[in-house]
């Protein structure tokens, strides 16, 4: 036998033994159930790297609430279920709070930010970022009056449309993020602004890469796809460019910053914060920091809202029905001539269960932010391995029909008693829960609020010219479910 046939069967015995290994350590182990991991590609051809949630969700029913996956060589938990998710995220908290292997984010945010740090400095930096947003009037009524501004810019720019269809992705994008870039950078930018224009793309198109195809391929083979050409090089270079354009703004605001002055906005704050700490070696407050700090909360407070927002309203087209009794309520609480406030919202349980409803419908985020194990931990029986990624599985209670009567229709019923007062659902977590939950959860329900009553009370929704029907499957599903484009006609009321 030549040289070549021996180094194959060599290799084939390699594999296979490495193969029966695994099983071997994983029993003895007592890890989780899960499918045979290959050499290199692990459980690639069960996961079939598209729409990896869906897949997930099918090899829970196999083999239970908690089982084991391996990412490539990336060993990966997903839980699943109320109990387990609960278990992992509120009940274990300090066990899982460390964020677990996310290689693209990992790249772009060099373990700084708010989003992929652990340890002392997420403790550090989450802390200053919770405190100064509400400083700024995070949840606050300061806030509430820029959002009721913001949405009346929103109104004019719809208003402009004459009714024509529009696919309203940008202008929503431009409004949520104009809420959060008060906050953060303390400006205001045009809608027609094409700098701002083509920052609001570039967020927009890297988060459509991030959850595609190729996107989901890097987070499994991160080594490999970082010298292979292809969509996930755009992903990086797009973020690559908001990060020079918050750096433009952080060099412009050291051109003004005055340490005696009250902080004008977010950026200001931490500048105050580094002058404080100048002294101070180990300081977790550096202007790498800072600016990883505010695109993770431009991203954050930018996108996900607006693409809720949209999702809402996409929805609302589709059944007319629930569009007409939200514009009812509206009509009968605030009427016509004032904008829409947050003290109007506890007087409003049905626009509130359909808000709700609508979130729980979209499952933004259906694997949740992976976690890690800081050390064994036994659940339901088995160990998850100290390190390994955990994958807290939002979609299986947000739609779970345990919790949820019809969880793969939009009612809002599941929020709605029998007397039509609101009611709350522990399963209805779309923010995640526990101690790293998202911190923005109470501005992004404000706008949601604020923003759809404002829309709905001065137009109707209606279908483009021949279209009778749209579709509210995801255009793309991965690290979130993204909604498909679709044009609306906003007709005034």
């Amino acid at each position: 036998m030549d040289l070549l046939g021996t180094t194959a069967i060599f290799l084939v015995v390699f594999l296979v033994l490495l193969v029966a290994w695994r099983k071997v350590e994983a029993k003895r182990r007592n890890w989780p159930p899960g499918p045979t991991p290959l050499p290199i590609i692990g459980n690639l051809l069960q996961l079939k790297g598209t729409n990896i949630p869906e897949q997930l969700k099918k090899l829970g029913a196999k083999y239970g609430p908690i089982f084991m996956v391996y990412f490539g060589s990336n060993q990966v938990v997903a839980v699943h279920g109320y109990d387990v998710v609960k278990k992992v995220l509120v009940d274990n908290a300090d066990d899982f709070l460390d964020r677990g292997s996310f290689p693209s984010a990992q790249k772009l945010s060099k373990g700084l930010g708010v989003l992929m740090s652990n340890g002392e400095r997420w403790v550090q930096i989450r802390r200053f970022s919770l405190t100064t947003l509400r400083n700024f009037g995070m949840g606050k009524k300061g806030i509430e009056e820029w959002i009721q501004e913001e949405a009346q810019h929103l109104v004019k720019a719809l208003r402009d449309t004459k009714g024509q269809p529009l696919s309203p992705s940008s202008l929503f994008n431009s409004a949520t993020g104009n809420v959060i870039n008060h906050i953060l950078l303390g400006e205001r930018f045009d809608y027609q602004d094409k700098e701002y224009q083509q920052i609001i793309y570039f967020i927009l198109h890297s988060s459509q890469i991030e959850s595609s195809f190729p996107g989901q391929l890097y987070n499994m083979f991160p080594s490999i796809m970082d010298h292979l050409p292809g969509p996930h090089q755009t992903m990086f270079q797009e973020t690559y460019s908001v990060q020079d354009f918050i750096n433009r703004k952080i060099e412009e605001h050291i051109e003004t910053f005055d340490a005696t002055d009250t902080p004008r906005d977010f950026i200001d704050a931490f500048l105050l914060k580094m002058e404080q700490e100048k002294s101070n070696p180990r300081t977790e407050f550096t202007k790498e920091q800072l600016m990883l700090t505010i695109i993770d909360l431009f991203f954050a407070g930018t996108e996900t809202t607006s693409t809720t927002m949209r999702f809402i309203l996409m929805v609302l087209l589709e059944y007319t029905s629930v569009q007409a009794k939200v514009q009812e309520e509206i009509d009968r609480m605030i009427g016509r001539e004032r904008m829409p406030s947050m003290k109007d919202r506890p007087g409003m349980p049905y626009t509130e269960a359909v808000l709700h409803e609508g979130q729980r419908y979209l499952d933004l985020v259906p694997s949740g932010l992976a976690r890690r194990a800081r050390r064994d931990v036994e659940l339901e029986g088995v160990v998850i391995p100290k390190g390994a990624t955990v994958l807290p599985l939002l979609t299986s209670l947000l739609n779970d029909s345990k919790q949820f009567k019809d969880p793969h229709c939009f009612n809002p019923e599941h929020f709605l008693d029998e007397k039509g007062n609101f009611k709350k659902n522990g399963a209805d977590i779309p923010f995640s829960a526990g101690k790293r939950n998202c911190l923005g959860e109470g501005l992004a329900r404000m706008e949601l609020f604020l923003f759809v009553t404002t829309i709905l009370q001065n137009f109707h929704l209606k279908f483009p010219p021949g279209v009778t029907k749209i579709d509210l499957t995801p255009d793309i599903s991965g690290f979130l479910n993204i909604p498909r484009q679709v044009p609306f006609c906003f007709s005034p009321r």
